[in-house]
């Protein structure tokens, strides 16, 4: 018995209390935390870390895999661009934004026509009943003229380049290059003609001038129409042109770094991620490709979606967040809303709206707005818009790869019954409906609409320059 352990002493000051079994751990009625009636909504904090920990595990498994695999595939002089593309494209680089000069000086010219209108209209001998006719004609024939020089100057800008892309330069990344910068400058070219021609009206009609936003007051027109004003609309981080912009205060330089680095450190990640890991998955596929075998292929698409994905978030977070904010602090452009949070879409809808701001603010002034002001249906408005915007797809791919297939244009246009078709599910009450439409958009974005376009147009280019074509000709 002395043996035995003892009782631990009583804290002192205690009086020891006997435990028994009867407490009640069953008080009350409680629900299961995960039900749908349950009082509280759990956080799932922790499996959004185990989501990202089971992610970071499975891509570099697939970096080792493809190291395993492939080795090292990183090689600056395998690029495959000639002299030629370097000198085509620098000379277009630099030739393109003479354009906006010309727009210029038309502008110039329809300034000094609105003047002297407006001076013969103010004059004490004006006969209103014997001049007016004739001002007229001479005024509409003046108007018509200034619209057909913006028409052409901006066409002959793009078509210019388009030509010299498709037919001389070889690169597909060189060429792109080319036809977005071409593409940028004519639709700066069309809202810097569009928004000048109506606030022309508005001088020659004073009555409409009340309807003009109060900040044109700050450079009212034709004071706008200068060589300055537009060299700032040139850089300015916007598609949309207005005589006056809200301004910061000044440069914040060490901004400007960041930018500029993270902007290099992306475009060093694109590059790595494109060559060592998307060129293998690529060419892997042509084969399955050129023999149909649906299954191969739609694992092959499976297996780009990721690294597709990751190489377009990087490519946003470079563009709409580094060099845009970069460049609109070098500017002094105050309205930095560049995107909100598309990804949270919970229809397709919204991410269009919500994803490419400058593009979007384009469409909705230059086009969608004066169609639905003209008594068109917001639905054909619509339309017109991803007609539109498809077009520019096509341009921007197509011609850069040589190869004029649809894709891209067909995908923009497949665009407009997902938007119908998710429209009602970001309207429904609760959560579930935004949660499916979100669901919808990510899957049409990751699996079905990048990776698919990169492996048609991957293959027709090595169809008609590469691989493919080597072994159709042997």
């Amino acid at each position: 018995m002395e043996n035995l352990p003892r009782e631990p002493a009583p804290a002192k000051g205690k009086t020891p209390v006997k435990y028994t079994h009867v407490a009640a751990v069953h008080p009350r009625q409680r629900t299961s935390c995960l039900s749908h009636d349950s009082e509280h909504s759990p956080s799932f904090l922790g499996f959004r870390n185990l989501m990202v920990i089971v992610l970071v595990v499975m891509n570099l498994r697939l970096v080792v895999e493809n190291f395993m695999k492939y080795g090292v595939l990183i090689c600056i002089g395998c690029h495959d661009y000639r002299r030629i593309d370097i000198l085509l494209s620098t000379m277009l680089y630099a030739l393109v934004p003479c354009h906006l000069f010309v727009a210029y000086i038309i502008e110039l010219g329809a300034a000094q026509h609105a003047k002297g209108v407006l001076g013969r209209l103010k004059r004490s001998d004006y006969d209103p009943n014997h001049d007016l006719f004739e001002e007229s004609r001479a005024f509409q024939a003046t108007w018509y003229t200034i619209a057909w020089g913006h028409g052409i100057n901006a066409t002959f800008c793009l078509l210019v380049t388009t030509y010299v892309v498709y037919y001389h330069i070889h690169h597909p990344m060189i060429g792109s290059i080319c036809q977005v910068h071409a593409i940028i400058v004519w639709l700066k070219n069309c809202s810097y003609a569009f928004t000048n021609r109506d606030l022309r009206h508005a001088y020659l009609n004073p009555s409409s001038a009340t309807t003009l936003p109060e900040i044109y007051s700050q450079c009212p027109y034709p004071r706008n129409v200068t060589i300055s004003n537009l060299a700032y609309f040139w850089w300015a981080p916007t598609l949309v042109y207005q005589p006056v912009y809200p301004r910061s205060p000044s440069i914040r330089w060490l901004f400007v770094a960041k930018r500029l680095a993270e902007c290099f450190a992306l475009s060093m990640f694109i590059w790595l991620a494109s060559a060592q890991y998307a060129a293998p998955v690529l060419r892997n596929s042509l084969d399955k490709i050129k023999t149909l075998d649906v299954a191969s292929i739609i694992e092959r698409l499976m297996k780009l979606s990721t690294i597709s994905l990751i190489i377009w978030l990087a490519g946003f977070f470079a563009v709409f967040q580094s060099v845009l904010n970069a460049l609109a602090e070098l500017m002094r452009f105050g309205d930095r809303e560049f995107y909100t949070d598309w990804w949270n879409s919970p229809s397709v809808g919204t991410y269009w709206r919500t994803w490419n701001k400058p593009v979007y603010h384009f469409m909705r002034r230059h086009i969608y707005s004066p169609l639905v002001g003209r008594g068109f249906s917001s639905g054909f408005a619509s339309t017109m818009v991803f007609v539109f915007s498809g077009l520019l797809h096509e341009l921007l791919v197509g011609i850069p790869t040589h190869n004029i297939l649809g894709v891209a244009f067909v995908g923009m246009m497949v665009q407009l019954p997902m938007i119908y078709f998710t429209a009602p599910l970001e309207k429904m009450q609760g959560i579930n409906g935004r949660v499916v439409g979100n669901c919808i958009f990510w899957i049409s974005f990751c699996l079905v609409g990048q990776p698919l376009a990169a492996l048609m147009y991957f293959f027709a280019w090595q169809a008609k320059y590469g691989s493919v074509s080597r072994l159709e000709k042997g």
